[in-house]
């Protein structure tokens, strides 16, 4: 199981990091004004992932899939990044770079396994 940490930004705001049972962050949010609604996008995380379809944009004729999804794709510096849309087309979670699909693809796998009751902590 992994856990989400709540910190605060350079920019006065919070964002979420999902960090897996071995330390790595998984995933990340967007920057948002206040704590509540950072923990209502982790709630969008938890509910939305386990049962989110994969859409993956780096093999040609892709199938659209459905929200909630996981994209996979491309990114301008030719990495290979993911991005978790909510119910309502919302990003609520992306990823970082990675230079193999495959690592991309564990990833969200990985993301996949460790939101069902992850702790949330709060940090700074």
């Amino acid at each position: 199981m992994g856990k989400f940490v709540i910190k605060p930004t350079k920019n006065d705001g919070v964002k979420f990091d999902l960090i897996a049972t071995n330390g790595k962050v998984i995933a990340s949010s967007q920057v948002y004004a206040n704590e509540r609604n950072c923990r209502t996008g982790i709630e969008s995380v938890i509910a939305n992932a386990p049962g989110a379809a994969l859409e993956d944009q780096t093999v040609k004729d892709f199938a659209e899939q459905k929200h909630p999804k996981f994209e996979v794709y491309v990114d301008k510096a030719g990495e290979y990044r993911f991005r978790l849309k909510a119910t309502n087309g919302q990003i609520v979670a992306v990823s970082e770079g990675f230079a193999d699909v495959a690592d991309c693809l564990s990833t969200v796998d990985s993301v996949r396994q460790n939101v069902a009751g992850a702790p949330v902590e709060v940090t700074g």
